[in-house]
């Protein structure tokens, strides 16, 4: 299909009406307008312009519309049938009182935007590619790599998976659990949000709490793992948030862990902001892991001794990592926002 454009301009005609009238139209005035385009009824890629001013207001006889219906046809020939219709609305337009036809003084600027953006489209494509590229090699050698060399093994996670962690984890691309623990396929069951936050049962359904039940009642994991770490914005918005209301996703999020940034408050006031970032960072690990009992399902399995809970901090500025986990017999009942810790250890 030719490219259409109602921008551009008829030659200089002698007319005493507009040139589609009945005495200006002929064949030859025809092949005048459209030059060397139409040839053997084929025609070329052009802009047809239909451009002649201001007409004033005239009466034509019917028998206009029927000469340039038929003088389409003749020039057109069947095949474009299209720019035939053209000429039809062209001629009926000029016989409407009052109507006016100008050119557009801006198609060379729009063709040029056009093209510019078709422009920006391609180096985005080729950028786009490029990344997709790389991506597609990685995958490859993952499975020339790791899946074919340990081809049993995916077969056998393709039927059941039976993985002994559960981690919550934060959503900075800086610190995935996989990379920096090595966790294979089958492992871990990783759920990852802003700022690695528990809610507490009551708060109502989430994607973390919907996670946990399928980890905690399917899976039957043995361990949770809550690991924070270094730097995390989703902290920084908790412990920089002012009174005044804030309706957005995040700050309805990260109030989750109100109360970690009020103990750091309270424990940590005369540090300066980053310190005391840092210090919220692990006191939101900690109650994210009293968050976690107020679960009944998990309780119970704390209790039984038949799941573990766990707390980790990942500092990817000096690459550290500190792990404790929560010692349910050992912790004092009685207060509800403290508990006891055994077994930390620190990985440098």
């Amino acid at each position: 299909m030719h490219n259409l454009s109602l921008m551009a301009i008829i030659p200089s005609l002698s007319i005493s009406k507009h040139p589609f009238s009945s005495s200006a139209l002929t064949p030859s005035t025809a092949s005048v307008i459209f030059d060397s385009k139409v040839k053997s009824r084929e025609i070329e890629h052009t802009h047809l312009s239909l451009f002649t001013g201001f007409y004033k207001t005239t009466k034509s006889s019917d028998s206009d519309s029927d000469l340039t219906t038929t003088l389409a046809s003749e020039f057109m020939g069947t095949k474009h049938k299209s720019w035939a219709t053209l000429l039809i609305i062209y001629g009926t337009i000029m016989r409407s009182p009052g109507l006016k036809l100008k050119a557009a003084r801006k198609s060379v600027g729009l063709t040029q935007e056009l093209k510019s953006d078709k422009m920006e489209t391609k180096v985005g494509t080729a950028n786009e590619r490029d990344l997709f590229d790389e991506m597609k090699h990685r995958f490859l050698s993952f499975k020339q790599q790791k899946y074919m060399e340990n081809f049993e093994h995916y077969q056998n996670l393709a039927d059941t998976q039976t993985p002994k962690f559960m981690v919550i984890a934060c959503a900075d691309s800086r610190v995935c659990p996989s990379n920096i623990l090595g966790f294979q396929p089958g492992e871990a069951f990783v759920i990852r949000n802003i700022a690695n936050m528990v809610p507490p049962c009551e708060t109502g359904p989430s994607e973390t709490n919907a996670g946990l039940e399928f980890a905690v009642n399917t899976l039957e994991v043995e361990n949770i793992l809550v690991i924070g770490h270094s730097r995390c914005g989703g902290i920084r918005a908790l412990m920089s948030m002012q009174d005044e209301v804030d309706s957005s996703f995040i700050r309805s999020w990260v109030l989750v862990g109100k109360n970690a940034r009020l103990n750091t408050k309270a424990a940590a006031s005369n540090l300066n902001f980053d310190h005391q970032c840092t210090h919220c960072e692990k006191e939101s690990v900690n109650c994210s892991l009293l968050n976690l009992l107020t679960y009944p399902w998990i309780k119970e399995k704390v209790m039984k001794g038949t799941l573990s809970i766990h707390g980790g901090y990942y500092d990817f500025v000096d690459c550290t990592f500190e792990k404790w986990t929560l010692d349910y017999e050992g912790s004092h009942k009685e207060e509800s926002d403290k508990f006891a810790v055994k077994n930390r250890s620190f990985w440098c």
